[in-house]
């Protein structure tokens, strides 16, 4: 149970399709109400870093990491290997790599050698063909069609290094709809690496769908949160009402 927490310049924000322009507050207070709500880890992707060739925010990611006791996975504008040196200081556990990988891919094999393949998260955002069955992976926040197809590009990361693949639908994301279903089974089978769901969550059942139909190994949110009454705690109790096992949390740094 992986929440997903968008930055954008000063705080957190969310929407549909990607279009993500409703504000939904400041990041340290929502890192500090999921650190008590038996979260796995979570995910921090700063969504307007491909736009400039500035460094990821190192300072803030430093204070992020100190008041974070899950694992957390930062992500956005990452390019050189020097970078994820200095976010690994600053408190990241892991790294998410998006855009740098379609120009550049033998970053992923850089940071699995150096780091390990544990430290990469190939984070791949896709949409639908529009004429044909299969799916097309886009990068730059979902807006730059990429020319490659999803399952081709998901078993070449996963060569490279990579750890986990984080698969997002950007048609299905932010609508609480569910989890594109099909396009989690074609790459989770395309792979042996674990993959994480995104894009979609709105109920429980869409969740254990994506893991006991899709193949998932964990899944992503951030609406389901931000928007309705449900809860990851009531997510992970649904989860293992399902048979799907669930990982004991640390809480406000005790483990539970």
């Amino acid at each position: 149970m992986i929440p997903t927490l968008l930055w954008k310049q000063f705080g957190l924000v969310k929407g549909v399709g990607f279009d993500s322009w409703r504000r939904v507050g400041p990041v340290l207070p929502a890192i500090k109400v999921y650190n008590q709500r038996e979260v796995d880890e979570l995910i921090l992707v700063d969504i307007v870093a491909h736009q400039s060739e500035d460094d990821p925010d190192f300072e803030s990611i430093d204070e992020f990491g100190q008041e974070c006791f899950v694992p957390l996975t930062v992500g956005g504008g990452i390019t050189r290997i020097e970078q994820v040196q200095r976010l690994l200081r600053a408190g990241a556990d892991k790294v998410s790599v998006n855009t740098a990988a379609y120009s550049r891919p033998e970053l992923v094999s850089e940071i699995a050698k150096r780091h390990g393949a544990q430290c990469v998260v190939a984070s791949i955002d896709v949409r639908k063909n529009p004429a044909g069955a299969g799916w097309q992976c886009f990068s730059q926040a979902g807006q730059h069609p990429t020319g490659r197809q999803v399952c081709e590009w998901a078993r070449e990361i996963e060569d490279r290094g990579a750890g986990e693949i984080l698969i997002t639908s950007v048609e299905r994301d932010g609508t609480l709809q569910g989890y594109d279903l099909a396009l989690i089974e074609a790459v989770a089978s395309a792979v042996k690496i674990p993959v994480i769901a995104s894009g979609g969550a709105g109920t429980y059942e869409h969740m254990v769908d994506a893991v006991k139909q899709a193949g998932a190994s964990a899944v992503a949110a951030a609406s389901i949160f931000h928007f309705t009454e449900q809860t990851p705690a009531g997510a992970k109790a649904a989860m293992q009402e399902a048979g799907i096992p669930v990982r004991k949390n640390f809480v406000g740094g005790a483990r539970t």
